[in-house]
């Protein structure tokens, strides 16, 4: 986790001490669970509740020792609690407690990243309210293609974000098990009662069949949900960027006025919050292909997906935490140009109205390939004067035109309002989606 990129929230669910406070947890409702069913005394739970400590210090010391993580866990928490600690872990295997802690320190980031995307949906709610009319072209091929609204543009990212919540809801759902199993998982030292009460008590469900391991297809979906949600963080940043190209400039990130855009030439306002974005979309999708990998494990189990765990689900969770926090604040602070809009779409000489004439023709008796070839040699000469004569002045010079369209016809046809008149309608589905 680097600092640079990292909130405190996030960074601490991946801190060593909540980690062991969740493994101590985990010990300590499994013991109440033994207790009441007469696998263990009495009293046993009630010391780790009162007793029950560690220090992430002294563990790693033992660690160095023994050379493994949970015994030396145990033996640093065997230290404060006493004589009662030798009932404790009775039956369980490390998977026990490493799976079940992973399952809740995925979910409460799952939490986190949930808030997040609220964030980011409220920030794209407000200013697609603010622009639902603010018309602006539509590309295809960074090519100008027909009209639309700045507000139907963010609405299909607001879209993608709610189908990213609901992916993130459902992948949460799929990585909240609970796995108490014993080795290899057959409950034959442990029985399901325990694994039950202790995944009801953490807000979790018990795993269907957990070998020794949790099955890794759930975390890998978990992974994959994060990598698409930041290519869609990706797709909005590469979008803003575009806009505030200098030849665009119909957007751009906030520029504050202490701020610097570059060492060289003080004249620079540059995307540097979306690039950042971009960037940072591909660190997390690159947690992917590792977290699929993890998914075939030797027979019951094996620990080849350990270390690739320890990288990922924190880097990974914390540059998205990260990412939406900013993507929110560039949304919500992004500076919109309604005039160059106009200015940029008009630059072409109604070029944009040529689908609206090649129909007009048509529906007034000629052929699609004769419309098409007059409306494009007209729209070419357009092209080529770079926008110094216009679409109309050419279709008005042609004969084959005015043969059946007449002014109100053309008129008609070039009305920007019928590419604004459904925006309303776009918008409040993606709202409602």
């Amino acid at each position: 986790m680097i600092p640079r990129y990292t909130r405190p929230e996030m960074a601490q669910i991946w801190e060593a001490d909540n980690k062991f406070r969740i493994m101590l947890e985990v010990e300590t409702l499994a013991a109440e669970s033994m207790e009441q069913i007469g696998m263990i005394p009495e009293g046993v739970s009630k010391a780790l509740r009162e007793r029950g400590d560690f220090n992430a210090e002294r563990i790693d010391a033992i660690e160095r020792d023994v050379k493994h993580d949970v015994i030396a866990f145990l033996t640093n928490v065997a230290e404060y609690v006493g004589e009662e600690a030798r009932f404790m872990h009775q039956g369980m295997t490390s998977s026990d407690v490493l799976d079940t802690t992973f399952a809740v320190q995925m979910k409460q980031a799952a939490d986190i990243l949930l808030g997040d995307l609220d964030k980011v949906l409220a920030a794209l709610k407000k200013r697609i309210l603010e622009h639902k009319d603010t018309i602006c072209i539509g590309r295809s091929h960074g090519i100008h293609a027909e009209p639309t609204t700045f507000g139907v543009k963010l609405a299909g990212h607001y879209a993608a974000f709610a189908r990213a919540k609901k992916r993130l809801e459902a992948a949460q759902q799929e990585i909240s098990v609970c796995a108490i199993s014993g080795a290899v998982g057959t409950f034959a030292t442990v029985p399901p009662e325990v694994e039950a009460y202790v995944a009801e008590k953490l807000g979790l469900k018990p795993e269907t069949v957990s070998t020794q391991v949790i099955p890794r297809d759930r975390h890998a979906m978990f992974f994959a949900v994060m990598g698409v949600i930041a290519s869609s963080i990706e797709n909005l940043a590469v979008e803003i960027r575009h806009l505030q190209r200098t030849e665009v400039r119909e957007a751009e990130e906030f520029f504050s006025e202490k701020q610097k855009g570059s060492s060289a030439m003080p004249h620079k306002r540059n995307p540097i919050l979306t690039e950042n974005l971009t960037g940072q979309a591909r660190v997390i999708r690159a947690a992917v292909i590792p977290a699929m990998e993890n998914v075939a494990l030797w027979h019951e189990r094996d620990i080849s997906h350990s270390a690739v765990e320890r990288f990922i689900a924190p880097d990974t969770t914390v540059a998205l935490d990260f990412s939406l926090n900013r993507l929110a604040n560039v949304v919500e602070n992004l500076l919109v140009y309604p005039e160059r809009m106009m200015s940029n779409m008009e630059r072409m000489g109604g070029l944009v109205f040529s689908q609206r004439t090649l129909l007009a023709l048509t529906q007034n008796g000629i052929s699609r390939e004769d419309a098409y070839r007059i409306v494009q040699r007209n729209a070419m000469e357009v092209w080529k004067s770079d926008g110094k004569i216009t679409l109309r002045e050419m279709l008005e010079k042609d004969a084959d035109v005015t043969a059946k369209l007449d002014k109100a016809a053309l008129d008609k046809i070039f009305d920007y309002a019928v590419y604004t008149k459904h925006a309303e309608e776009i918008i409040s589905r993606a709202l409602n989606s």
